[in-house]
């Protein structure tokens, strides 16, 4: 990319003030006035280049350009001094291409846009412009307040990140589509005889702009043209008066003032599996629900370097003896939530890229904290709360809305940290519910899943449920494998774990039915009819492949009468309770002489539900 500065005739407002504020600045370039920071709006163009490649030459006008050594070969002016003789936006980026002889990809920036962060990666936006096959398009989504007849609009496929229609300035109730482009283009060599071509068409100087070429090129001539979201807000100067200059530049001014200053903390709950797990995994139907008692919480806080905090207790680096870190690694193991960090960081700079989403060159220190017990990580999930956490965080400090990461592809975004970047082996359950929050019914249709990507995922009443209890094993090194050899077994169409996979489907389809399900009066008594039956995962996982401690769970839970399920992949079992007080009672009285002292049951006073 080659630097060119050109210079054409903009209409002045400072008629219009009539405080005598600004009368200082009377006959000073828009693109010359003072932008966010106090810096001039040009030297936005200038900072955003230089960030990019450090050896670009400087530009300026006049006194500017020799301010910043721009040469003055590389400022192209097209000798219009009104309005009536003024050659237009395209026809302006033609001249300075004919008369430098550009044969190059050209990137064209306004030199009067007013933006909200200057601080962007430019590298981003390059390497997604290589890597599309055709030119790109900068956009971003309106403000409240800020109308579409202001301003291109485009609508954008959001598979392919092609746009497929371009309009300028159009009507209220033209298009559903609140994503406006902004003068930051690229194009590559070979579309450039294109506007001498566009010239041809267009006798009006009016019509010489960039909207209209755009409108031409993508509406009329189908030119592969894609879009690339910046998570800010622009305005051109040009195109407002002084009184919508000074409220944008105060508003964009008040936003970064106050963006370092707050701490972003986001958490995400630990899940329990009621019906239908693990068939998740096998595209079969789930029902889950997040609880309070259990969570995982990240913060954000905006600092010169990227900085992951390891945790005091999870990642340990000092230990008091070498008997102590045998003790600890042997209960704990050795992978704390620091990795899980760096991964979801790592997953989102790498989606954002590919989605055409440019981030601002921000740096933030991320720390975490979780009272998930961390013996029982198959249980309820702390992996996944953490991730979940984290891009929660990530999504807030960017600007990320749910429309460039809608809530069924983040819960597989969840899924692909761990899975192809920490080799977990992990189903979708986890992470939908802990996207959705509170209690979720999921279909995981082969169908569904093959052609969207995504399962069909269905939030539910929870004023009707009861209340549920949950035990887990202090030292689970006896929980058994759970998922063991059944996954290449069903692969393998095995009839037994083909035709148990849609037993625990239809018995998650029983439960959300109306007869049995949580909107009936006898709820409890349905859904501990469907839970206390022979514990379904036994037809295809051996009494080893359980353990003995999941095993013995189940056995004194039924001994107090309480229905009870493995929610996850091993650990504990959660359990509803026709009397509550006599399991609770029982337990205090039998647990340790049924050698479960190191399986204490918790039971919370309230319904599992979000704090």
């Amino acid at each position: 990319f080659q630097s060119l500065l050109i210079l054409h005739f903009s209409s002045s407002f400072w008629k219009n003030d009539v405080t005598g504020l600004y009368g200082h600045l009377a006959g000073v370039p828009k693109a010359l006035l003072p932008g966010v920071g106090g810096k001039k709006i040009l030297d936005f163009c200038l900072t955003f280049i230089c960030h990019w490649k450090r050896d670009v030459l400087y530009k300026h006008y006049e006194r500017w350009a020799t301010a910043n050594d721009f040469p003055v070969e590389n400022v192209v002016n097209d000798g219009s001094t009104t309005l009536d003789d003024r050659l237009g936006a395209v026809a302006d980026l033609e001249l300075a291409i004919r008369s430098r002889q550009l044969q190059d990809d050209i990137m064209v920036i306004a030199g009067d846009m007013l933006c909200a962060d200057q601080n962007f990666d430019i590298a981003q936006v390059i390497r997604f412009f290589k890597s599309k096959s055709g030119e790109l398009a900068i956009y971003y989504e309106l403000e409240e307040g800020e109308k579409c007849c202001s301003r291109g609009i485009v609508e954008v496929c959001p598979e392919s990140h092609r746009i497929t229609r371009f309009l300028e300035k159009p009507q209220e109730g033209v298009t559903a589509s609140r994503l406006a482009s902004v003068v930051f283009y690229c194009l590559r060599k070979e579309t450039l005889s294109y506007l001498s071509d566009f010239l041809l068409q267009q006798p009006n100087v009016e019509d010489k702009t960039f909207g209209r070429f755009w409108e031409w090129l993508i509406n009329e001539e189908k030119l592969p043209v894609y879009g690339m979201k910046l998570p800010t807000g622009f305005q051109l100067i040009g195109q407002v008066g002084l009184s919508d200059y000074t409220k944008w530049l105060a508003h964009y001014s008040a936003k970064q003032q106050e963006s370092p200053a707050k701490p972003v903390t986001c958490r995400s709950y630990a899940r329990v599996g009621l019906m239908g797990n693990p068939s998740d995994g096998f595209n079969g139907k789930t029902i889950a629900l997040t609880i309070s008692n259990f969570w995982a919480e990240v913060t954000l806080v905006e600092s010169q370097t990227l900085v992951l905090l390891p945790h005091p207790l999870n990642d340990p680096t000092e230990f008091g003896s070498l008997q102590d870190l045998f003790r600890i690694s042997r209960k704990e193991g050795y992978l704390g939530g620091l990795r899980l960090l760096q991964a979801t960081c790592k997953k989102f700079y790498q989606f954002c890229s590919k989605q055409g989403i440019a981030l601002t060159k921000q740096n933030f220190t991320l720390k975490y904290d979780t009272n998930i017990p961390r013996q029982v990580v198959s249980l309820i999930g702390p992996v996944c709360a953490i991730v979940s956490a984290t891009l929660k965080c990530l999504m807030k400090f960017y600007n990320i809305t749910e429309d460039d990461l809608p809530k069924p592809i983040r819960a597989n975004f969840i899924l692909n940290v761990e899975t192809d970047e920490l080799f977990i082996t992990a189903g979708l359950q986890d992470r939908v519910v802990q996207v959705y929050e509170g209690l979720v019914y999921m279909d995981f249709s082969k169908q569904l899943m093959e052609e969207r990507g995504y399962g069909e995922y269905i939030p539910l009443d929870m004023s009707s449920l009861p209340t549920f209890w949950l035990g887990y094993l202090g030292d689970p090194s006896d929980s058994g494998r759970i998922h063991s050899n059944v996954r290449q077994r069903w692969l393998n169409g095995e009839t037994d774990v083909v035709e148990a996979m849609k037993r625990f489907a239809e018995l998650t389809d029983e439960a959300r039915h109306p007869k049995h399900a949580f909107e009936h009066c006898d709820v409890c008594h349905e859904l501990h009819s469907l839970s206390n039956c022979p514990l379904p995962c036994r037809s295809i996982y051996t009494d080893d492949c359980l353990g003995p401690g999941n095993l013995k769970m189940v056995q004194l839970a039924r001994q107090f009468g309480s229905a009870v399920k493995l929610p996850g992949s091993g650990g504990a079992v959660v359990g509803l309770c026709m009397d509550p007080d006599r399991l609770v009672k029982q337990t205090l009285l039998n647990h340790f002489c049924l050698d479960l002292d190191h399986c204490p049951a918790e039971r919370s006073n309230h319904k599992p539900v979000l704090a």
